[in-house]
């Protein structure tokens, strides 16, 4: 089974929160524009060099991820769905987790409750691509998985992270 990272240790502060929420809105910002956000439009007054800091000590601690994505309109997304056969489980599975986690076409992979799903958000030239890939998956590992269901993802109509989001950390309870 994949290692599950542990959950960042981190008690956001008002401004570190702010400063996620600028860099989701604007992921090229430097230490130095975020500054004179944090001044202009916040009231906070900090060196760029302790933004810089605060960025570097989240990043560190896990608090968010840095990933190099693809401009979706170049690329077409799949999803792709599927479980795995106990019979022959114990022997193959973990090849099998193993490459698609490692696949230069794979996004995203987790595991989803209730039927006990895995999930993949994979990414292609172009469905002959897809389709080359479905096919060599189900030569090596054919009998080992159940049910691979893809859906093409024909729209992306929202791709990214809002800003408000990282309000959470600043909320206390369990609100929607």
């Amino acid at each position: 089974m994949p290692e599950k990272q542990p959950r960042p240790d981190w008690h956001l502060s008002e401004r570190d929160t702010i400063i996620l929420q600028e860099l989701a809105r604007d992921p090229q910002l430097t230490s130095r524009g975020l500054r004179d956000l944090l001044a202009e439009e916040h009231d906070i007054d900090v060196s760029h060099v302790t933004v810089n800091e605060s960025i570097r000590r989240m990043r560190e601690d896990g608090v968010f991820r840095e990933a190099l994505v693809p401009n979706e309109e170049h690329l077409f997304f799949s999803l792709f769905e599927f479980q795995f056969n106990p019979e022959g489980f114990e022997e193959n599975w973990r090849e099998a987790l193993e490459h698609v986690r490692s696949s230069r076409h794979t996004f995203m992979y987790f595991l989803s409750d209730g039927d006990y799903q895995w999930k993949t958000i994979m990414m292609f030239k172009d469905r002959e691509q897809e389709s080359k890939w479905i096919h060599e998956f189900y030569k090596e590992y054919g009998e080992l998985i159940n049910n691979l269901r893809n859906s093409v993802v024909t729209n992306v109509l929202k791709f990214g992270t809002d800003p408000e989001l990282f309000e959470v950390f600043q909320e206390d309870g369990d609100e929607a």
